[in-house]
């Protein structure tokens, strides 16, 4: 099943999309940190992405 695509996917799986992401932007999040060329800006948009995904998966969990 696509994530974009027509298909609808279970929950479960969805959550599991979002958490894998959610981890990836974790990720990132620390290591552009440590650059001293990264942007305070930059930070700023990353931790909203990972937010919106802390929300998503929390609005579905709790639906």
């Amino acid at each position: 099943m696509t994530e974009r695509g027509t298909s609808i996917t279970s929950p479960a799986s969805r959550i599991e999309a979002l958490r894998h992401k959610h981890a990836l932007l974790k990720h990132r999040i620390e290591t552009m940190q440590t650059l001293p060329s990264t942007t305070d800006f930059y930070l700023r948009q990353l931790k909203k992405q990972k937010l919106i995904l802390k929300e998503e998966i929390e609005g579905i969990r709790t639906a």
